[in-house]
């Protein structure tokens, strides 16, 4: 009988403590575009209960913030447009979320784990003097979360006793919220003074992926070799190929007897996902990308110059075996 109240008790007071929720999640955009990852955070503050805000930081956002407006789960939407937020970094971004928290007290704040997630939770965390958890892909209840170590070769559950978690979202473990049938309310937020802004970072240019539409020359060259196409987290995280086809830590593991890694720059992450293949070509027009130091044979190009070959309207596919050097 003492168990039963004790269970009662503990799930009893995890509903309480759920109430007590609010969850800030950062939004990533370019003005134009919300970039997709921030979807799959929202499902994952939705997770801790309690209520979920939106925060859109740019210049010209008013497109961003009615399309989180609408987004099922999310209740309030703060704004804040001003001309020092135009290069999205972290510097930038860091005081406007200092003072967010402080006027509305979150208990969580989180981003997706992109590079600009990557970039900006750490800065906030230490910030608020507190340590981030990064790349969780599972929410065990508001204070324990499960993340990937060691490339993904260990899974790990933390409990974090922090005043305020400040954790980064993996999108790929968290289904993307609904994009409609929401009405959170919006409210602009002051940015703080430019006294805060004083830092020695600037946004030279921003360089964008290529369209998703480009993957049709994967499929192209997979069809001539009867191969399968898989994709890097940067990939799906900007929505351009679904989560089931990401390669790497947090995605599929895969060892067939060839692997093509087209423009893959070799990070830590996506390796674990493909590093047993049995022999592993690389095509990357950076001679100094960390995927040649695994690669069997390597071509230094332009993937986009060096597979297609134009021909009228048709493109076909160059021998790009014939090109390659033996690395090994």
């Amino acid at each position: 009988m003492l168990q039963a109240v004790t269970a009662w008790g503990t799930q009893w007071a995890t509903s309480l403590l759920q109430r007590f929720q609010c969850t800030l999640v950062i939004a990533e955009h370019n003005n134009e575009t919300l970039t997709p990852v921030t979807l799959n955070a929202i499902t994952a503050a939705k997770c801790l209960g309690g209520e979920v805000s939106c925060l859109v930081a740019g210049t010209s956002c008013d497109k961003i913030v009615q399309e989180l407006s609408k987004v099922q789960g999310v209740a309030k939407v703060l704004v804040a447009q001003h001309d020092v937020y135009k290069g999205f970094l972290a510097e930038e971004l860091t005081p406007l979320v200092l003072a967010t928290q402080k006027q509305f007290n979150y208990t969580h704040i989180c981003s997706g784990a992109s590079a600009f997630g990557k970039n900006l939770i750490p800065r906030v965390a230490a910030k608020l003097d507190v340590a981030p958890i990064s790349d969780i892909i599972e929410i065990k209840s508001p204070d324990t979360f499960v993340r990937t170590i060691y490339a993904g070769n260990v899974i790990c559950t933390v409990q974090c006793d922090e005043g305020v978690k400040v954790f980064s979202v993996c999108g790929t473990s968290f289904e993307a919220a609904p994009p409609s049938a929401g009405s959170a309310s919006v409210e602009k937020v002051t940015p703080p003074p430019p006294v805060a802004y004083q830092c020695k970072s600037s946004c030279i240019r921003w360089k964008r992926f290529k369209s998703g539409e480009n993957f049709k020359l994967l499929y192209d060259l997979a069809d001539q070799l009867h191969a399968a196409v898989g994709a890097s987290h940067a990939a799906v995280d900007a929505g351009f190929v679904p989560n089931d086809l990401q390669v790497g830590q947090t995605g599929k593991i895969v060892a067939p007897e060839l692997y093509i890694a087209m423009g893959i720059s070799g990070a830590i992450q996506h390796l674990a996902g493909m590093k047993d293949s049995k022999t592993i070509v690389a095509i990357n027009k950076d001679p100094e990308a960390p995927i040649f130091q695994v690669a069997d044979c390597g071509l230094v190009a332009d993937l986009f110059q060096a597979v297609p070959e134009e021909k009228g309207k048709e493109r076909k596919v160059t021998n790009v075996a014939s090109q390659v050097h033996h690395m090994k």
